[in-house]
């Protein structure tokens, strides 16, 4: 298939994502770019970290912000780049916390002049350190009601990272997505127990098929190779995999971070506290996630029913249930 054929085919119901939402945050544009500091445990290829990496990168090509960064990053040298970043005079330094909340939470209160803004399953805490979610289940949830009517063994498979509420919501909500429109669907998790090892996904993904599931949804990456590989349909998560499987990845659940440093890089720049949650400004209902898929795969009324619900989360008229509990 080519790349223009493909094009024609996909339906882009979040071409404002697409483009980096820029818009959506009115940046406070300083007399010079806000140094940043980008802090990725995993490398930059991986789907969370490219979101951010990619809107980092933007921010710096428009002359936003003067972009560093280090990638693949280990938890016990987290707190240590975070501090050297610090001295370094970064005034804004985003990565994630989700290993390291102690030890993330007590640089940030060596370093108050410095704004941090992580990701983390905790709470914002004092004036310098704030923190934002993934929050792209309402992708999920649509991604599933596709999937639903798409099933043929009844069987539909995730694979997740490991059991944080963060990726538990996104699991759960597409299983709430399949149920809505398939009670009777069977539903198989697995965690592959780290955030980036593609083949340990596959792997995972395999096994899944092995036991019956005939759609794969990738919280991680690398499920899609499995799917791939024994010829069945899988759902990608934060980034359009669709272009890299074009005749595997029929749907994706997209995340955009660009609408959450534009927030954190305009309360910086006007010399506003930092300690706040920036998790709402990802959601769909606010312009910061989507679903992305290839229309003419799923039934037509399949279609027809989800692009309704999505009118209706995006009007505030149905929210998806927020279940952060470990999937069974």
């Amino acid at each position: 298939m080519t790349k223009d054929l493909l094009m024609s085919r996909r339906t882009l119901m979040a071409s404002g994502l697409a483009l980096g939402v820029s818009g959506l945050v009115p940046l406070a544009r300083a007399a010079a770019p806000v140094k940043v500091a980008g802090i990725h445990a995993s490398p930059v290829e991986n789907a969370w970290n490219s979101c951010l990496h990619k809107a980092l990168q933007d921010a710096a090509k428009e002359g936003v912000i003067e972009y560093v960064f280090s990638e693949g990053v280990s938890g016990t040298d987290y707190p240590r780049a975070m501090s050297e970043y610090a001295e370094q005079g970064n005034k804004l330094i985003i990565g994630e916390a989700y290993a390291v909340e102690k030890e993330a939470r007590q640089v940030a209160a060596d370093y108050p002049d410095t704004a941090f803004v992580l990701g983390s399953s905790g709470k914002e805490e004092g004036s310098n350190f704030g923190v934002f979610g993934t929050w792209n289940y309402d992708g999920a949830y649509l991604a599933g009601m596709l999937a639903g009517k798409m099933t043929k063994s009844n069987v539909v498979g995730s694979v997740g990272a490991m059991p944080i509420p963060e990726v538990n919501m996104l699991i759960n909500a597409f299983a709430e997505g399949v149920k809505s429109v398939n009670p009777g669907c069977k539903h198989l998790v697995a965690f592959i127990g780290t955030f980036f090892d593609p083949p340990k996904a596959r792997e995972a993904g395999l096994a899944q098929i092995d036991a019956g599931a005939d759609i794969l949804f990738g919280e991680r990456i690398g499920t899609a190779d499995a799917a791939k590989e024994r010829n069945i349909k899988a759902v990608g998560s934060l980034i359009d995999y669709t272009p890299r499987y074009p005749d595997t990845v029929f749907a994706n659940a997209l995340w955009g971070f660009r609408p959450i440093l534009n927030a954190a890089i305009a309360d910086v720049a006007a010399g506003k506290p930092v300690g706040r949650n920036y998790t709402a400004f990802g959601l769909m209902k606010e312009g910061g996630s989507d679903i992305v898929f290839v229309k003419g795969v799923a039934p037509a009324e399949a279609e027809a029913a989800m692009e309704a619900k999505r009118a209706d989360i995006k009007a505030g008229k149905f929210e998806v249930p927020q279940n952060m509990e470990q999937p069974k």
